[in-house]
């Protein structure tokens, strides 16, 4: 049974996540409630976060910026993202998150 803040379909993985822009720097934190959270060093003006927030994921990933999908969440810190073609597994993300 996977975890509710990610899905495989196929060769997509829909991530569930909870963005926090503005910090120091980008990272995944850990689990907030149902969602991935991560922080992003990137100003929520103009789409900035959102642009980073997509190309921190296709990094983490090792996918190319074209293979990542922002589905929900434009104005909101909830936000839903489809990546196509990566082998990473999502879980090795929360292996190394920080501990908070």
């Amino acid at each position: 049974m996977q975890p509710g803040w990610y899905r495989l379909n196929g060769e997509v993985l829909t991530l569930t996540l909870h963005v926090q822009p503005g910090a120091k720097r980008s990272e995944i934190v850990g689990l907030h409630g149902e969602a991935l959270k991560i922080k992003l060093a990137a100003p929520p003006i103009e789409g900035h976060a959102n642009e980073a927030l997509l190309k921190f994921i296709a990094e983490l990933f090792a996918v190319p910026l074209r293979n990542v999908e922002l589905m929900q969440g434009v104005q909101s810190r909830h936000k839903v993202v489809a990546i196509t073609g990566s082998r990473v597994d999502p879980e090795f993300l929360l292996q190394n998150a920080p501990l908070s």
